[in-house]
Protein backbone atom coordinates (compact mmCIF):
# COMPACT_ATOMS: atom_id res chain seq x y z
CA UNK A 1 0.00 0.00 0.00
CA UNK A 2 2.89 2.76 0.75
CA UNK A 3 5.81 2.34 -0.96
CA UNK A 4 9.44 3.13 0.37
CA UNK A 5 10.03 5.97 -1.47
CA UNK A 6 9.77 10.08 -0.65
CA UNK A 7 7.52 10.98 0.50
CA UNK A 8 5.98 7.43 0.48
CA UNK A 9 8.44 6.22 3.46
CA UNK A 10 7.60 8.90 5.44
CA UNK A 11 3.57 8.26 5.32
CA UNK A 12 4.22 4.59 5.90
CA UNK A 13 5.60 5.38 9.21
CA UNK A 14 3.70 7.99 9.84
CA UNK A 15 0.32 6.24 9.54
CA UNK A 16 1.93 3.26 11.37
CA UNK A 17 2.41 5.56 14.51
CA UNK A 18 -0.93 7.01 14.05
CA UNK A 19 -2.81 3.82 14.15
CA UNK A 20 -0.65 2.97 17.10
CA UNK A 21 -1.41 5.92 19.40
CA UNK A 22 -5.08 6.21 17.70
CA UNK A 23 -6.34 2.94 17.11
CA UNK A 24 -10.04 4.37 16.92
CA UNK A 25 -10.58 5.17 13.42
CA UNK A 26 -13.93 6.71 14.02
CA UNK A 27 -12.11 9.51 15.63
CA UNK A 28 -12.29 13.33 14.56
CA UNK A 29 -8.98 14.83 13.90
CA UNK A 30 -7.97 18.44 13.61
CA UNK A 31 -5.23 18.51 11.07
CA UNK A 32 -3.16 21.51 11.53
CA UNK A 33 -2.85 23.25 8.01
CA UNK A 34 -3.99 23.10 4.64
CA UNK A 35 -5.38 19.84 3.15
CA UNK A 36 -2.34 17.76 2.07
CA UNK A 37 -2.00 14.57 0.12
CA UNK A 38 -1.03 12.97 3.56
CA UNK A 39 -4.94 13.57 4.65
CA UNK A 40 -5.73 11.44 1.62
CA UNK A 41 -4.14 8.54 4.01
CA UNK A 42 -5.57 9.26 7.04
CA UNK A 43 -9.08 9.29 5.49
CA UNK A 44 -8.43 5.52 3.39
CA UNK A 45 -7.75 4.32 7.31
CA UNK A 46 -11.14 5.95 8.44
CA UNK A 47 -10.12 8.94 10.08
CA UNK A 48 -12.52 11.39 9.63
CA UNK A 49 -10.28 14.61 8.87
CA UNK A 50 -10.59 18.27 9.08
CA UNK A 51 -8.24 20.80 7.94
CA UNK A 52 -6.78 24.02 9.05
CA UNK A 53 -7.70 26.83 6.65
CA UNK A 54 -4.60 28.15 6.13
CA UNK A 55 -4.74 30.98 8.80
CA UNK A 56 -1.50 32.43 9.59
CA UNK A 57 -0.90 30.12 13.14
CA UNK A 58 1.35 32.45 14.77
CA UNK A 59 -1.39 34.91 14.51
CA UNK A 60 -4.43 33.36 14.83
CA UNK A 61 -4.74 29.89 17.07
CA UNK A 62 -8.71 30.13 17.02
CA UNK A 63 -8.80 27.61 15.21
CA UNK A 64 -7.58 24.64 17.50
CA UNK A 65 -9.15 26.70 20.39
CA UNK A 66 -12.51 24.96 19.52
CA UNK A 67 -13.34 21.66 21.29
CA UNK A 68 -14.91 19.77 18.32
CA UNK A 69 -12.32 16.93 17.79
CA UNK A 70 -10.98 14.13 19.55
CA UNK A 71 -7.49 14.49 18.55
CA UNK A 72 -5.05 17.37 16.99
CA UNK A 73 -1.99 15.86 14.39
CA UNK A 74 0.64 18.12 13.05
CA UNK A 75 2.67 16.61 10.39
CA UNK A 76 5.77 18.95 9.74
CA UNK A 77 3.59 22.10 10.63
CA UNK A 78 6.28 23.53 13.76
CA UNK A 79 9.35 24.07 12.27
CA UNK A 80 7.40 26.45 9.71
CA UNK A 81 6.51 28.59 12.82
CA UNK A 82 7.80 31.58 14.21
CA UNK A 83 6.22 30.54 17.50
CA UNK A 84 4.82 27.16 17.62
CA UNK A 85 4.47 27.06 21.80
CA UNK A 86 1.70 29.54 21.39
CA UNK A 87 0.14 26.98 18.85
CA UNK A 88 0.96 24.15 21.06
CA UNK A 89 -0.30 25.97 24.62
CA UNK A 90 -3.57 27.07 22.56
CA UNK A 91 -4.87 23.43 21.94
CA UNK A 92 -7.67 22.70 24.12
CA UNK A 93 -7.96 19.19 23.01
CA UNK A 94 -6.14 16.79 25.12
CA UNK A 95 -4.13 14.58 22.17
CA UNK A 96 -1.91 15.52 19.80
CA UNK A 97 0.28 13.25 17.67
CA UNK A 98 3.24 15.68 15.81
CA UNK A 99 6.05 14.92 13.66
CA UNK A 100 8.91 17.31 12.71
CA UNK A 101 11.87 17.59 10.50
CA UNK A 102 15.15 16.72 13.18
CA UNK A 103 18.19 19.24 13.32
CA UNK A 104 21.05 17.59 11.02
CA UNK A 105 24.11 18.82 12.29
CA UNK A 106 25.70 18.23 8.53
CA UNK A 107 22.96 20.05 6.51
CA UNK A 108 21.31 23.81 6.74
CA UNK A 109 17.59 24.54 7.95
CA UNK A 110 15.53 23.76 4.43
CA UNK A 111 14.58 27.72 2.67
CA UNK A 112 12.43 27.87 -0.42
CA UNK A 113 13.74 30.93 -2.13
CA UNK A 114 10.90 30.91 -3.96
CA UNK A 115 7.55 30.64 -1.63
CA UNK A 116 8.17 32.33 1.82
CA UNK A 117 5.97 30.04 3.76
CA UNK A 118 8.15 26.78 2.31
CA UNK A 119 10.63 27.43 4.97
CA UNK A 120 11.92 26.32 7.98
CA UNK A 121 12.30 27.92 10.78
CA UNK A 122 13.12 26.02 13.27
CA UNK A 123 14.53 22.32 12.91
CA UNK A 124 14.52 21.06 16.33
CA UNK A 125 16.60 18.43 18.19
CA UNK A 126 14.13 16.30 19.97
CA UNK A 127 14.70 17.60 23.38
CA UNK A 128 13.80 21.10 22.40
CA UNK A 129 10.66 19.89 20.83
CA UNK A 130 9.39 17.65 24.02
CA UNK A 131 10.27 20.24 26.03
CA UNK A 132 7.67 22.78 23.83
CA UNK A 133 4.96 19.90 24.61
CA UNK A 134 6.18 19.69 28.14
CA UNK A 135 6.26 23.73 28.72
CA UNK A 136 2.22 23.67 27.54
CA UNK A 137 1.30 20.96 29.72
CA UNK A 138 1.80 18.22 27.67
CA UNK A 139 3.13 14.63 28.35
CA UNK A 140 4.88 12.99 25.88
CA UNK A 141 3.20 9.33 25.58
CA UNK A 142 5.36 7.85 23.05
CA UNK A 143 7.76 8.77 20.35
CA UNK A 144 9.61 7.57 17.42
CA UNK A 145 12.41 8.81 15.18
CA UNK A 146 13.38 7.45 11.88
CA UNK A 147 15.98 7.81 8.73
CA UNK A 148 15.61 9.65 5.49
CA UNK A 149 17.60 8.11 2.98
CA UNK A 150 18.44 9.89 -0.36
CA UNK A 151 19.13 8.30 -3.51
CA UNK A 152 22.63 9.80 -4.00
CA UNK A 153 26.34 9.50 -3.38
CA UNK A 154 28.59 11.45 -1.17
CA UNK A 155 29.12 12.02 2.33
CA UNK A 156 25.52 13.96 3.10
CA UNK A 157 23.74 10.65 1.33
CA UNK A 158 25.76 8.11 3.60
CA UNK A 159 25.20 10.28 6.96
CA UNK A 160 21.45 9.96 6.01
CA UNK A 161 21.30 6.24 5.99
CA UNK A 162 21.53 6.15 9.33
CA UNK A 163 20.85 9.58 10.93
CA UNK A 164 17.38 10.18 11.88
CA UNK A 165 15.74 12.94 9.75
CA UNK A 166 11.77 12.44 11.16
CA UNK A 167 10.66 12.89 14.89
CA UNK A 168 7.25 11.56 15.63
CA UNK A 169 5.72 12.02 19.22
CA UNK A 170 2.08 11.62 20.91
CA UNK A 171 1.33 13.67 23.90
CA UNK A 172 -1.46 14.18 26.28
CA UNK A 173 -2.60 17.02 28.12
CA UNK A 174 -1.91 16.77 31.67
CA UNK A 175 -4.07 19.31 33.16
CA UNK A 176 -6.45 22.08 31.74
Amino acid sequence: MYEHTFPNKRYKHTIAFLKEVVPNTNTKILDLGVRNPFVDYMEREGYAVQNTLGEDLDLDTSAVQNQEYDVVTAFEIFEHLLAPFHVVNSIKGDKIVASIPLKLWFSSAYRSKTDTWDRHYHEFEDWQFDWIFEKAGWEIKRRKKFTHPVKKIGFRPLLRLFTPRYYLIYAERTHS
